[in-house]
């Protein structure tokens, strides 16, 4: 076995979700991630955590959501277990990245919301995110498979606590801010953050962070204003979205396109009332991404990108009783800077791409 894969379920393990003896553990298994999944389970082992192992295929649930009838039962017993969790960790790395694109919208937003209390005990439990290299991703990234695994290594096995210290320098501009403004071609966007708290998300629960790889300082806008253009695609639903765009009014979508794929971003929205909000502004921090690849668990860290999410809002950007956006879905979609400015009060943190604490960065 490849020793990065060791690498991998080590951080995985100590540093992000902070497994100790004693945890009960749900590992959630994608079909291609057998062997880190091997990995993790002799850490959890070592560790003397007890383990469950789940079977997460694209394909398998493909097949169950397109023969069901759309009339779905909340899954009492996959809540039970979930509830009964202190960890779980979910290994992605798929065979086909667009293994559900032929699953009807109607379904989908169903099942969605009928599994939403699934969705909030798995929140409650430290989780964690990450994901095998495998060549499906490879292929979906444009690279060579080898090549891809050096840049998936190279951006989760880092130095997370440097990377946790610079990234507390945006954390405390957003605390202390009280309105975003974006600005590029096609975008000029204002939010309020004022009262909310920003997550330094150094792939740790102990930062509040879920993602491996991390690297993005994240909070929960409101009272969103202006226009945005969100020039990287994304794969949403098994199916590529390009160039969208979103007008908001009083906090709400109130106009939407996209070049490719315009429906899938419309079944989104559609989803419940909260869809039409964003949950989430996030500001890439993660240098050691340096391409987009079509995968939100990389591109939406990348150092000159900003990521608005439509939809559910995290409870560790609200202050204590607050109740955030509320939604099914929690959709990223990804905006480039590396030619725009990002202010906070007025003041430009982030003009094209570089941070004002980063050499080049221009007055």
């Amino acid at each position: 076995m490849d020793e990065r894969i060791h690498e991998h379920a080590e951080v995985l393990i100590d540093w992000s979700a902070r497994v100790e003896a004693g945890d009960d553990v749900v590992l959630s298994v994608a079909e291609g991630a057998h062997e880190l999944a091997v990995a993790v389970a002799e850490r959890l082992g070592e560790r003397g955590a007890n383990l469950v192992a789940t079977y997460d295929s694209d394909e398998v649930s493909r097949a169950y959501l397109r023969a069901h009838d759309g009339e779905f039962e909340a899954g009492d017993h996959e809540l039970a277990l979930v509830e009964n969790a202190d960890v779980y960790l979910r290994l992605g790395g798929g065979r086909n990245t667009s293994a559900s694109a032929d699953v009807p919208s109607d379904i989908r937003q169903a099942h969605a919301s009928a599994t939403a209390e699934v969705r909030e005990a798995r929140m409650a439990t430290d989780w964690v995110s990450t994901v095998h290299p495998t060549r499906s991703l490879a292929q979906q990234a444009g690279m060579a498979y080898e090549e891809y695994q050096e840049f998936a290594y190279g951006a989760i096995l880092r130095d997370w606590e440097a990377l946790a210290d610079e990234m507390a320098r945006m954390k405390e501009l957003l605390d202390e801010g009280s309105e975003v403004r974006i600005r590029k071609e096609r975008t000029d966007l204002t939010m309020s953050i004022e009262g909310r708290t920003a997550v330094n998300s150094a792939a740790s629960v102990a930062y509040d962070s879920h993602n491996l790889p991390s690297g993005e300082v994240f909070t929960a806008p409101y009272a969103t204003e202006g226009e945005v253009f969100f020039d990287v695609p994304m794969t949403i639903n098994g199916r590529r979205v390009r160039d969208a765009y979103l007008e908001f009014e009083d906090g709400e979508v109130v106009t939407f396109d996209a070049q490719e794929n315009r429906e899938v971003l419309e079944t989104v929205l559609e989803t419940d009332e909260g869809a039409r909000r964003l949950g989430e502004l996030g500001i890439g921090m993660n240098r050691g991404i340096d391409r987009f690849t079509d995968n939100v668990l990389f591109d939406e860290k990348m150092g000159d990108t900003v990521h608005l999410a439509l939809g559910r809002a995290y409870d560790a950007n609200l202050p204590a009783g607050e109740e955030g956006n509320r939604s099914a879905v929690h959709v990223d979609l990804i905006t480039d800077v590396s030619e725009g400015v990002v202010e906070i009060d007025g003041e430009v943190v982030q003009r094209n791409g570089r941070f004002r604490w980063e050499d080049g960065f221009e007055e």
